[in-house]
């Protein structure tokens, strides 16, 4: 059995920081699966964690994302490690499904 819990975090002046962390957080993670779905248009392949993290890394020295840098290196290698694994998953779910037959 997992338990979970759910917390409340109210805007105070302590927890400004956090609020801010948390939402670039979520730009970050927008923007990597906004870079992922362009890059299986394009070539129908999807990248690896390793790539994505390349790619942060780089984009984190451009001066438009230079307010990502205040997000931990070890929050964003989960972020695309999260990625890089639901999009395993949902790749090898396609991949193992039977194909549908038409009974008449």
């Amino acid at each position: 059995m997992v338990l979970t819990y759910k917390y409340k975090l109210y805007k105070t002046q302590k927890l400004k920081h956090l609020h801010k962390i948390i939402n670039i957080s979520g730009i970050i993670y927008n923007h990597i699966i906004a870079l992922h779905k362009r890059y299986y248009k394009l070539y129908g392949k999807h990248l690896n964690k390793f790539k994505l993290q390349k790619h942060i890394t780089k984009l984190k020295k451009v001066e438009k994302y230079k307010f990502w840098k205040n997000v931990g290196s070890q929050a964003i290698q989960n972020i695309t490690e999260r990625i890089d694994e639901a999009y395993k998953k949902f790749f090898d779910s396609i991949h193992h499904q039977k194909p549908v037959q038409n009974v008449e």
